[in-house]
């Protein structure tokens, strides 16, 4: 799997930066091209139908550019689009959904909570898949469907946020639940309101790190490189300069500029 192509990272918004950040900690040598459907942001409210084809579109589009693996990077995506999308592509895809499941498996008690868009929660795919792992698991589902436009806007920390966390959050936290999975890439940007809801005793479950960790095995690389690649391309399907502002957020001054693109049908 060695080679000089880049690593295709897919989502619907600034959500999947923090999937891209957690590859560029774990595989600094690597080159990236990063691609946020922004014109079509939230998947999490359209249909599967819509989402497997918006997907296939973007799969299809960072194939053509030239990609050596896809990681689809958008847990809505993953859930609805995710076989399709394998079937589809020429290269490798790894989704969020199984990455993430395994993770909380590994580190419940007994009681784990799935948070994520309506259409991530309608799908049951978390469920499934902790259930395939730790049958003896608990698991609680809630969409938080205002989450995603409120890490959009940047309130990551803001009172709003904490405020409907707390709304949204006090479920699970009434049925103890002991591990959350954030399941959405968007969710982790607002870890501040979501710990000060569910209280600092519960484990926050954020797949970026674990999909990271599943990318170096399949690449084959055991130790990061010395020497870091070029900064990330950056796509999005609607420039608006407030991406640009969170991306730098996420990714420091590893971002310049952002490149504008349509996805053809």
């Amino acid at each position: 799997m060695s080679g000089p192509l880049p690593i295709g990272i897919f989502d619907s918004g600034i959500g999947g930066l923090t999937v891209l950040a957690a590859l560029q900690r774990q595989l600094p040598g690597e080159e990236f091209l990063y691609l946020g459907d922004t014109a079509r942001l939230p998947y999490g409210t359209k249909s599967s139908e819509t989402v497997v084809r918006y997907a296939l579109r973007a799969g299809r589009f960072l194939v053509g550019e030239g990609i050596r693996l896809l990681v689809v990077a958008c847990n809505t995506a993953s859930a609805a689009a995710l076989p399709v999308v394998e079937e589809a592509l020429t290269v490798p895809v790894i989704g969020v959904v199984s990455p993430g499941a395994r993770a909380a498996a590994a580190h419940a008690a007994g009681c784990v909570g799935v948070i994520g868009t309506e259409s991530t929660i309608a799908s049951g795919a978390y469920p499934r898949a902790l259930a395939s792992l730790r049958p003896d698991l608990t698991t609680i589902t809630r969409a938080c469907p205002l989450f995603v436009p409120l890490a959009e806007e940047g309130w990551f920390d803001h009172p709003i946020t904490h405020a409907v966390a707390r709304i949204y959050l006090e479920p699970l936290r009434e049925a103890g639940v002991d591990t959350v999975v954030l399941g959405c890439t968007h969710y982790p940007l607002l870890r501040p309101a979501i710990t000060a809801a569910l209280g600092e005793t519960v484990a926050l479950i954020d797949s970026a790190d674990a999909v990271a960790g599943e990318v170096a095995t399949l690449l084959g690389v055991t130790a990061p490189e010395a020497a870091p690649r070029p900064r990330p391309r950056i796509l999005v399907t609607d420039a608006a300069a407030r991406f640009l502002r969170i991306a730098r957020l996420i990714l420091g001054d590893g971002v310049e500029t952002l490149e504008l693109i349509d996805l053809p049908d």
